[in-house]
């Protein structure tokens, strides 16, 4: 028997021996040799059977969980830029306040259908991600928003109130939802704002 190198699995397994021609089995199902020693350690050495089992199904449980993360929600926020709306300390809060505007509105907007309402708890249940994107001008939010709609994508776009330095009735913020593979169809090529 070989013994196994101290690893993340922890002292008391690091010293446990593997059992080469179980570790011999593994590495004939092509388990990563690193890979077979761990669920050996994990499984007590009982069998080869037992490892692969183990292995496995750790394999299955990944490419689940990055399914989900994949189909994974997330809200966007994409900032029309051509406001004087800056991103430096003196305008940050205008921006911050925008930006909330669009997420209460498009909340309001999800919580008023059962599909919608059901995409509103995946996104909370997967983290509830947030992103603040640029947006060049009105008319590109405007187009954006036009993308979002074609694929049935909840959106809410902010229209200003003018109480602040932005003029009454400018689109200052469009929130978007849904599946992070599909907002990306519309967002993906969009800079993070910094």
């Amino acid at each position: 028997m070989e013994t196994c190198e101290q690893g993340s699995t922890g002292e008391a397994q690091g010293a446990m021996e593997v059992n080469l021609d179980y570790l011999l089995q593994l590495k004939e199902l092509d388990i990563p040799e690193e890979e077979a020693k761990k669920a050996l350690i994990v499984t007590g050495n009982i069998s080869a059977e037992e490892a692969a089992i183990f292995y496995f199904e750790s394999l299955e449980r990944l490419n689940e969980e990055m399914e989900d993360e994949q189909n994974s929600h997330k809200m966007v926020f994409v900032v029309n830029m051509e406001l004087p709306m800056g991103v430096g300390k003196l305008f940050f809060p205008q921006i911050a306040a925008q930006v909330g505007h669009a997420a209460v509105g498009l909340y309001q907007v999800l919580i008023k259908e059962s599909k919608t309402r059901e995409m509103a708890y995946k996104w909370d249940e997967y983290g509830a991600k947030k992103v603040v994107l640029q947006g060049s001008t009105t008319a590109h939010l405007l187009e954006l928003q036009a993308l979002a709609i074609s694929l049935n994508l909840p959106n809410y776009l902010v229209r200003d109130a003018g109480r602040t330095q932005i003029a009454a009735g400018s689109y200052t913020v469009l929130s978007i939802m849904g599946e992070a593979e599909s907002v990306n169809v519309v967002t993906g090529k969009l800079k993070l704002l910094n």
